[in-house]
This record gives C-alpha cells, structure tokens and sequence, in this order.
C-alpha cells in the first residue's frame, strides 16, 4: 500500500536508516545549494526549529516543481519541526521574474481567489496538529498595511542595486531584448522582506525554495543579518529534469498540475508509469516516503528486470495516492487495464473513463460513421481499405469487443451515451466520442 502523507503524520522519521532529517535530504537528492552545510546539520539534528517555503498563485494550482517542495516541507516536519506554508497573495500580484519576459499581472480579485486555491492543496500535505502543528501564512497580511513610504525606508534602504543587479533571474532578464521592470525588479525585496516578517513573528530561521529561487531566497537572509544582526539558512533543492534534459513535467508546454481538474488521476498516474529507466530512482527518491531499503530494492529491479516496471508503477501509485488520494489512484489503474481488455469498461465512472478517453487520440462519433471510418479518423488506419482488412482479420476492438462487421455504427454501443474506445491489436487505441 502506498504511505499517504495523512498516515504518516505520526512518524518521527521518513526513513529510521538515517541519524537525521539532514542525511536524508542529502540521499535523496533534495540539496543542490545551501548556506553552511555543517550548520544546518546541527540545526536539524537538534531542538524544533521553524521554517518555511512560499508558494506564488500565478496560476489555479499548484504543479509537480511546487510538488517538490510541498514533500520537502512535509519531511522536515516528520523530523519534528514546525512549517510555514507561505501563499504569497502580495507577491503574486507582482510574479517572480521569468527567464525571458514580463509576466502579465492578474487582477487583485483573481489573485485572491487562487491564494484559496493553493492554501487548500498546501494544506493535505501537513499536520496542523501537535507541538510542530503548521502554520498557514500570507504575506499581503504585512505587505498591505504598509506604504510606499515605509518600504523604502525600512526595507529598501538594506538593499545594495549592485547586488540586486547580479541576481541570476535579474541579469538573464537584463540582458535579454525584453529588459525588466522596476515592478519585477522588486520582487526580491518583497520576499527578503517575507523573510524577515516570519522572522520576527514565528523566529523562522529556514527558508527552502528551487535551486533557480537562489537569488531570492539569499536576499532574505541578507536583510536579516543587516536589520537584526543574526544569521538564517537556506536551502535550494535542484530542479528536476529528466535524463535528457528535457524540463520534467513540461509537455508541449503544459504542466502536470495537483488540481485533478487540470490533470486528471488518470493522466497523472499515466505521467509517472511512462517515466525512464534512467530517472525512475531519483523520481523515487524525491517524490515518495518510501525508505531507503525499499527504494534499492526497487533499484535493482531496475537493472535486472526492467520489463516488469515495477519501480514505475510503485512510483505511479504512490505519488497519486499522495496527490490525489488511494481511491482515485485505483480507479485510474482500473481505467487504464480497461482501455486495454483486462478489466471492465462499463464498471468505470463517467468521470474516470472521460479523463482517460481524454489522453488517447480521438475521433467524432456522429450518427451514421461507422467502425471502418473512424479508424481512419482516429489513424489507427489510413484508409477505409485498411480498416476493413483489420477488421476481417479480427484485430479491431469497440468497448473491448471484437468488430465483425465493417459497416457497423460505434454511436449504437457508446458508453454513457457519450464515449466508446475503439482499439487496433492490444496496445493502439483511440478515444470516441459522441458528436
């Protein structure tokens, strides 16, 4: 069975093979850059400490990169510290500068709306219970009570331009055709200024964020050691990319979103069944509380029976039941050997068949197309000569029973009055659906 983060709550370890939380970030590939490594060993090994990670709504949800941090969070609160899940309703309204050009600004009302929305996701995956209970914060709470004058004077005056110029995403931007504006510019402010309010108000002494979040998150630490005089840490986790080194996540520019009405539980346990050989480990590591033994296990598997894929489908079962819960989980496992002829079409939800009909090629089902041409449609076939040859020779499928009749409708047998799989042999498919 999969170890959802609520079942986990209790546990005083991820994984009782590692002294402490430190050793275990650095096995499981969380750590790409930090400040003082030796510190921040000794910090975690020893009294609750409290920390925190920011999430911006730039968009509805939240996506498999934020996912990363969400399980960081949740590993250092198992090790008996305590969190805070920052929803930025201030810094959203501005956006963290992008590599290549201006964000385009939502208005206050949207913003506010998807500030719920990220609080909401933010909240399944920690314990807002006991002596490390988290905490849910927003920064519009102390960004808007202040003026313009009053940030200049007790924020601003601590930044130097010259360092601010030399910030990663600032430079890119600097020297691309687009240029930045003073309001993108002055993002990293804002969350230096995060920082130092969670600071004072909670004594937050760590902040974790993406290994491309570095500038911003030393500018918080800076402000810090200038306005109090005391030294935080750091930690900047390593972004994700497959082995090829392609962006993870990223498909034809789309992400792979927690909100199941972006990215279905089916398409999302589709996302991490089809992951490498090469990165199913790593993917393990990072996204799952699997321990240490477990995931050598599955390690070796992967080196003498790779067939069997047996690392991929416990990755793929373990993240969406984290996600999205063990009975979403199932169904989708259950859709996906449906659609292939070892389990029951007509015992699937609607909602589950439509979002796994919604990741196969498709065609229109209008009343009088037959079998024969919605091969065609769909390119399972590539003529109607094709799709009668298959047919006769028995390798054509609707609703996993086999056609015998070129000519007949695929809109007599349509599931929900709406749906129907049509498939070529036993492992091309197509998705149809009623006009």
């Amino acid at each position: 069975m999969p170890i959802p983060v609520s079942d986990a709550l209790s546990a005083q370890r991820n994984d009782a093979s590692f002294p402490d939380v430190w050793e275990e970030l650095l096995w499981r590939g969380l750590v790409h850059v930090s400040t003082d490594a030796e510190a921040l060993k000794a910090l975690l090994a020893g009294p609750p400490i409290t920390y925190y990670c920011g999430f911006d709504p730039t968009a509805p949800s939240l996506h498999l990169g934020n996912l990363v941090q969400l399980l960081l969070l949740r590993r250092i609160q198992l090790a008996g510290h305590r969190p805070l899940a920052l929803v930025g309703g201030s810094t959203g309204l501005i956006g963290d500068p992008k590599p290549t050009a201006e964000r385009t600004l939502n208005t206050p009302d949207v913003v506010a709306e998807w500030v719920g929305y990220l609080q909401g996701q933010v909240s399944r995956f920690l314990s807002f219970e006991g002596d490390n209970a988290a905490r849910l914060v927003n920064n519009l709470d102390w960004t808007a009570p202040l003026s313009a004058i009053d940030f200049l004077r007790e924020v601003g005056k601590h930044f130097r331009v010259g360092s601010m110029l030399k910030k990663d995403a600032v430079s890119a931007r600097l020297n691309s055709s687009e240029g930045i504006s003073y309001t993108e510019f002055s993002y990293q402010v804002l969350q230096g200024m995060d920082f130092l309010e969670l600071f004072r108000q909670y004594g937050c002494v760590l902040q974790t964020g993406g290994s491309d979040q570095w500038g911003n998150l030393t500018s918080g630490g800076d402000l810090i050691h200038k306005a109090e005089g005391v030294s935080v840490h750091a930690i900047g986790t390593p972004l994700i990319t497959n082995s090829d080194g392609t962006k993870f996540g990223k498909s034809e520019g789309n992400a792979v979103w927690l909100d199941p009405a972006l990215t279905s539980p089916y398409a999302m346990y589709q996302f991490w069944l089809n992951t490498d050989d090469a990165d199913v480990v790593d993917r393990l590591k990072i996204f799952t509380f699997l321990g240490r033994e477990r995931i050598e296990e599955l390690a070796e598997l992967v080196e003498k029976e790779p067939f069997r894929r047996e690392a991929q489908r416990t990755l793929a079962f373990e993240v969406t039941a984290l996600v999205h819960g063990v009975e979403a989980t199932e169904a989708a496992i259950a859709a996906a050997q449906a659609l292939f002829g070892q389990g029951d079409l007509f015992s699937l939800d609607e909602a589950t068949l439509a979002a796994a009909i919604a990741e196969l090629p498709s065609a229109t089902a209008s009343a009088g197309v037959t079998v024969a041409q919605l091969l065609v449609d769909s390119k399972l076939t590539s003529s109607l000569g094709e799709s009668r040859r298959a047919i006769e020779q028995g390798g054509v499928y609707l609703n996993n029973v086999k056609v015998t009749d070129a000519t007949a409708e695929a809109s007599e047998a349509l599931l929900f009055s709406r749906y129907a799989v049509l498939r070529r042999g036993k492992k091309t498919l197509a998705g149809i659906v009623a006009a």
